[in-house]
């Protein structure tokens, strides 16, 4: 019976050097290769902060911008507050002039329409998406089709 315990105790014997040598070397190939990842922005690289210029495969079309009298519009229940707008018309450069003979009326629709927008709406701050959409949608109207391409707005103060 002695000889049947010494028997259970030895049992196989196991590579442990052996296989310790190979998860060492297997470590240190994948944390060099992390390594060689990240630091050559393969991985983890933050955005391009240079940007190639594409050369533009058409010219850009002439255009030519009319400005818009400032405006500043009393708002609120007590008029207590003033909204200053300042914009400019991108057109068409052969017809700049017939845009500019009708900038009454284009003030005009302008005064009115950012009078009857109400108070809560020009504190959104995404409402000023909506309401150059609407501003242009008018203008547009007021002149000619095609004459006004779109409205860049240059100053829109609220306070």
């Amino acid at each position: 019976m002695a000889d049947e315990t010494e028997v259970e105790t030895e049992g196989p014997k196991k590579g442990g050097k052996l296989g310790l040598l190979i998860g060492l070397v297997l470590a240190l190939l994948c944390g060099g290769g992390g390594f060689f990842a990240v630091y050559s922005g393969m991985v983890l690289a933050p955005g391009e902060t240079t940007v190639a210029a594409k050369e533009p495969s058409e010219p850009l079309a002439p255009v030519a911008f009319v400005p818009i009298e400032p405006l500043t519009i009393s708002v609120g229940e007590n008029a207590n507050r003033q909204l200053r707008f300042r914009a400019q018309l991108e057109v068409d450069p052969a017809k700049e002039q017939d845009v500019a003979s009708v900038m009454p009326r284009i003030l005009d629709i302008l005064n009115g329409y950012l009078r009857a927008v109400s108070l809560e709406e020009l504190q959104d701050p995404t409402a000023l998406i909506r309401l150059r959409g609407q501003m242009l949608r008018r203008i547009q109207l007021v002149t000619n089709k095609g004459s006004v391409r779109d409205l860049l707005i240059t100053e829109f103060v609220f306070g």
